[in-house]
């Protein structure tokens, strides 16, 4: 796979695909611009050549050829300014493929940044359309792919759109060449101890990944909601705790497939226990073994935390995808933070599976200790479960 330095841009129009899908309060204003400054060094590469720049991202599942201001990426244009303190100025185009941005395409100057609207305005890019990925592919002669977070998505600018461009005109940007380089090289030859913690609320959503981790790593800790699922397997009363009990026999037999490997596994010995998901409720900790009938667990306890504790204590690479607990509500936050300070303070190469458990690392004020907290959740898991995707096959 080529990467952007592998291309001759000089002077030439350019289209990034950028991953912009950055969380926002209920006023609109960003609260976490990381995947924008993620973005800066292959923006400011194509604007130190000269080039004409045409940048596209998606914003949420807004209902195609409808227009909402809520899903507009004008806060995002605004963001771009304040950080890249270019010269030339960044124009937000009104519409996708439209005419205002076709004409603001066509009066481009040399180093001119052009942002498009939301994406997914448009049906075809969901769609994978090649009518609407040919119309993307117009405005440029040059594709970059920088959006790892939305790599595993099939959609017209990810992939449609690689069919327009030969190998000596497209690539990925640095963004996602740093994101697979570190996770094929940490999954193919990891320095050893390696340890994998998951979390996270369900086991349907990560069992491939356990699978796929179970004959890699030499400990796994596993915590979250879908811990109860796993001790329910073991016997345990878990109370209203959220557990899939069609998953019940996968979760033996990945405790089975770690034990005839050698592989340590550790689960929670002491749960935060409420009787309702409240953030204003009675809450008790409790060793798993009492959790009461009717209630649920909803965060790790203490022990549990310094059991983890241990446990990582000889890692050299850990790899974190999913939260111990509801982070979102400060009362289940403590087992998160824990997890997220105790990865921080290990000598080890420490890498973070984007979404939540990079939004933890960002709350207990870690992301700067860790050494790679990835952009892209869905992106990353599905690397860790082995499966190829549909953004890195295009540009092969």
């Amino acid at each position: 796979m080529k990467t952007l330095k592998d291309l001759k841009i000089d002077g030439k129009r350019v289209f990034i695909r950028c991953d912009f899908n950055v969380p926002k309060d209920e006023f609109g204003n960003i609260t976490d611009d990381r995947r924008i400054r993620s973005a800066l060094a292959t923006i400011r590469y194509c604007i130190d050549r000269d080039c004409k720049i045409i940048l596209a991202s998606h914003y949420e599942r807004p209902e195609p050829g409808k227009y909402e201001e809520k899903y507009s990426l004008a806060p995002i244009a605004k963001r771009l300014r304040t950080l890249l303190k270019v010269e030339n100025d960044i124009f937000m185009a009104e519409d996708v493929v439209g005419e205002d941005a076709k004409a603001k395409a066509a009066a481009m100057k040399e180093g001119d940044m052009l942002l498009l609207e939301n994406l997914r305005y448009e049906a075809g890019e969901t769609e994978n359309d090649m009518v609407f990925a040919e119309q993307l592919a117009s405005f440029a002669e040059f594709y970059i792919n920088d959006a790892f977070g939305a790599c595993h998505r099939k959609h017209a600018s990810i992939d449609a759109i690689t069919k327009f461009f030969d190998a000596d005109h497209k690539a990925a940007g640095f963004l996602m060449s740093k994101e697979i380089n570190f996770f094929s090289k940490v999954l193919e030859n990891p320095v050893r101890p390696f340890i994998a913690v998951v979390g996270g609320s369900k086991v349907s959503g990560k069992l491939q990944a356990l699978t796929n981790l179970i004959n890699k790593v030499d400990k796994i800790i596993i915590g979250g909601g879908m811990a109860f699922t796993f001790l329910k397997a073991q016997g345990y009363e878990v109370g209203n705790s959220l557990v899939e009990d069609d998953l019940l026999d996968e979760a033996k037999g990945i405790m089975t497939k770690a034990k005839e490997l050698g592989v340590k596994l550790y689960l929670p010995v002491d749960v935060v226990v409420a009787p309702e998901f409240s953030e204003k409720t009675t809450v008790k900790f409790l060793p798993i073994q009492e959790i009461p009938a009717g209630w649920m667990g909803l965060d790790i306890g203490p022990a549990s935390s310094r059991l983890f504790r241990e446990a990582l204590n000889d890692a050299q690479t850990i790899i974190w995808n999913g939260p111990m607990g509801v982070y979102e509500m400060d009362r289940y936050s403590k087992g998160s933070f824990a997890m997220s300070n105790n990865i921080a303070q290990t000598h080890a190469t420490t890498i973070v599976g984007g979404g939540d458990t990079a939004d933890v690392t960002q709350r207990a004020g870690d992301a700067d200790e860790m050494t790679f907290v990835s952009t892209g959740g869905g992106a990353s898991l599905k690397l860790i479960e082995g499966i190829s995707l549909p953004g890195i096959e295009a540009l092969e």
